[in-house]
């Protein structure tokens, strides 16, 4: 049986990552406006209409228009925006957020992609509050670093742009969002458990893709003493029995190089590698993936596959 799949925004850098996914797979028919039709809004809407999943890849007030569009009852559509993550009615497509969760993706009309960031800062953390280790109302600071291509094609046009040029002033990482409002913030508030949004500041490398979220945990800031051994075998426990997601031992040097954590391991896979860090009282929560894998297009195949009940991990990798 094949089932017609059709991506609305494709020539972003997210649709792009899924269109080149699902174009390898037999059981997946991608519906595609005619060239000559690419301008008229009538065949977009047929194609909205006529498939079983539609995932859409735009900005956010571009993704609730084509919501509005689809008339046909038994659509179900996956959003890689931002528009739906926290709507009461759509499900948050984060399979190993809770153990109800695939259940959920699987049968659900409406499911909306979790963003980069907060994947990473949500399988991190949640664990900690749920064992009871935080407190909802703790004060928690997040420290990211991302390649350029979580910025759109915008910023990557820009980047590459400017390589090109040899200009050199783009080189260094560069911290943004500084008003402290990051788009992210209502979904990583909303499913870890947290009373009010953390203190978040993002920043973008030069390079392509891969990402690292930090999470300090300094003396008194969780509810009792706890060792880096301890936290990564509670994280461990948890996530004994998801493919995508990988526990560090806590020797606080196997995950380095020459001291270094290199922000693209994870790169061109689907998996999300935790890892804790300290010495004496301070720890540091650290996950690392690939924010156009398990952080954006890996996410979306791995939930279209829930959806229409295929192996849930077919056309990924869990290593590169």
């Amino acid at each position: 049986m094949s089932h017609r799949v059709f991506i609305d925004g494709q020539a972003g850098t997210t649709g792009l990552e899924i269109h080149a996914r699902l174009a390898q797979r037999s059981e997946i028919t991608l519906l595609e406006v005619e060239p000559a039709r690419r301008k008229d809004p009538a065949a977009r809407a047929e194609c909205l209409n006529a498939a079983d999943v539609v995932i859409l890849c735009l900005p956010d007030d571009a993704a609730r228009e084509a919501v509005a569009l689809i008339e046909a009852p038994d659509v179900r559509v996956l959003d890689a925006s931002t528009a739906h993550r926290v709507a009461p009615d759509w499900v948050y497509g984060l399979a190993e957020l809770t153990p109800g969760q695939r259940t959920a993706i699987a049968e659900a009309k409406r499911v909306s992609n979790p963003g980069c960031y907060p994947t990473g800062f949500l399988l991190a953390l949640r664990p900690l509050v749920e064992a009871g280790l935080l407190e909802p109302q703790a004060a928690i600071c997040v420290h990211a670093l991302s390649g350029y291509s979580g910025g759109g094609r915008a910023l990557v046009d820009r980047y590459r742009g400017q390589e090109l040029e040899g200009v050199a002033a783009m080189h260094a990482p560069r911290p943004y969002a500084l008003g402290l409002d990051h788009k992210h913030l209502p979904e990583m508030v909303r499913f870890s458990g947290l009373a009010q949004a953390p203190l978040f500041t993002p920043m973008v490398g030069h390079y392509y893709k891969g990402m690292l979220v930090q999470i300090p945990l300094p003396s008194g800031l969780l509810r009792r003493p706890t060792s880096a051994g301890e936290l990564s075998d509670l994280l461990a426990e948890r996530y004994a029995d998801e493919a995508c997601v990988q526990v560090a031992k806590p020797d606080g040097t196997s995950a380095l190089e020459s001291g270094f954590l290199d922000p693209e391991r994870c790169n061109g896979t689907n998996r999300v590698d935790l890892m804790v860090f300290g010495s004496g009282e301070h720890l540091l929560l650290v996950a690392r993936l690939d924010n156009l894998g398990k952080g954006a297009g890996g996410a979306a195949i791995q939930n279209l596959n829930l959806m229409l009940g295929l192996d849930e991990l077919s056309g990924l990798a869990l290593s590169a």
